[in-house]
């Protein structure tokens, strides 16, 4: 896929994160902003799936497990979807992680908690020692 689309299609799903917390408001469960997205982003024609099984190599490429993403839009963006008072460098590692075990390039960190949506982007990091 071309960088530019993609570049799009972030800012698509970006636009479904507001859309999302200025219908609902806040105080949900993760579970229920995260079904409001995959409605919103569907109604997009983007393929997402909700919790899907990626999985996490080893620097051999070695399979060493699978995790579940909160979302995978387009089978190269991860959503890490929070409803936490703030947002910490922690989840930020935490999804950081994630690209660089799945070998996904992009994430959006999106916390729906408080008077607005967070939206953090991340990307994969390679580092060669």
């Amino acid at each position: 896929m071309e960088a530019e689309k993609k570049e799009q299609i972030i800012k698509e799903v970006i636009h479904c994160a507001y859309v999302v917390r200025y219908n609902l408001g806040e105080g949900f469960l993760e579970s229920v902003y995260q079904n409001a997205m995959m409605i919103e982003l569907s109604k997009l024609g983007l393929h997402v799936e909700k919790e899907k099984q990626i999985n996490v190599f080893y620097v051999d490429d070695t399979l060493i497990g699978v995790f579940k993403a909160d979302i995978l839009v387009e089978d190269f963006l991860i959503l890490e979807l929070k409803t936490v008072a703030e947002l910490t460098n922690a989840h930020e590692m935490q999804l950081v992680n994630y690209l660089k075990a799945t070998r996904i390039d992009d994430g959006l960190l999106i916390n729906f908690y408080g008077k607005k949506v967070q939206v953090k982007r991340k990307f994969r990091e390679l580092q060669r020692i």
